[in-house]
């Protein structure tokens, strides 16, 4: 049997030397769920975003209580189309449902990465579902920036 996104998530954060808190709790669907599961402020949590971007398929990190400027990203990667992926094409590329992607690019999952440059600015510390409904995982924002290595730049924007 292959390991798990949580599994590469830990040996990631592991081999790196990156301190983390892992957190378990009940099933969260939402932000604001998973953000009192963990008991931070939701800006603290991060969602990651699968989307196709005219016919490449990449991972969008931001604040849990943003969400994604789509003129920025067209304009940031001219690209003419994108949209989120579906929850089946979600399955088959990640194995994952959604409301638990992780914030990684390789070597935890197979896509380019980029992370809003918002992410650690009011505090300096990511909270995000591990790669299942039941796992946190909570640790430094410059820690998560220095392993994961996203592109950054602004595309979110606040909720409503």
């Amino acid at each position: 049997m292959g390991t798990t996104v949580l599994d590469r998530i830990r040996s990631l954060l592991s081999e790196t030397g990156v301190p983390f808190r892992e957190i378990e709790h009940q099933p969260t669907f939402t932000s604001e769920e998973s953000a009192a599961a963990r008991g931070e402020e939701l800006n603290v949590g991060v969602k990651a975003i699968l989307m196709k971007t005219d016919e490449v398929y990449r991972l969008f990190v931001l604040p849990a209580d943003c969400k994604v400027d789509s003129s920025a990203v067209k304009r940031k990667l001219g690209v003419k189309k994108i949209r989120f992926a579906s929850r089946e094409e979600l399955l088959e590329l990640t194995g994952l449902v959604p409301g638990c992607v992780p914030p990684f690019g390789a070597p935890v999952l197979d896509f380019e990465l980029f992370g809003d440059s918002a992410i650690g600015g009011l505090q300096n510390k990511v909270a995000f579902n591990a790669g299942s409904l039941t796992v946190s995982i909570v640790m430094a924002a410059s820690d998560w920036e220095r392993v994961a290595k996203p592109c950054r730049f602004a595309f979110a924007k606040k909720s409503e």
